[in-house]
């Protein structure tokens, strides 16, 4: 499967508002982008630290389908 340049810098600006958002406190994380919405993937210490996550990318798509598979923990 061949992504789009705009599906490539969709993912890096999402990651960067989730850096920015969360203090860069994800650890590995990964975004899925499809038709059927964003999927958020790695580790958070705490999950007051994956809901600002799950708060970047909703500023920055309002409204979208969201799977917040970021897990809690050490």
């Amino acid at each position: 499967m061949v992504e789009s340049v705009d599906s490539v810098q969709l993912r890096q600006d999402l990651a960067r508002r989730v850096r920015e958002r969360t203090g860069r406190r994800i650890r590995d994380l990964a975004i899925e982008v499809g038709s059927d919405g964003v999927v958020l993937h790695g580790r958070s210490p705490s999950y007051y630290v994956k809901q600002l996550a799950q708060q970047g990318v909703w500023e920055m798509l309002p409204g979208v389908g969201l799977r917040n598979a970021i897990e809690v923990g050490n």
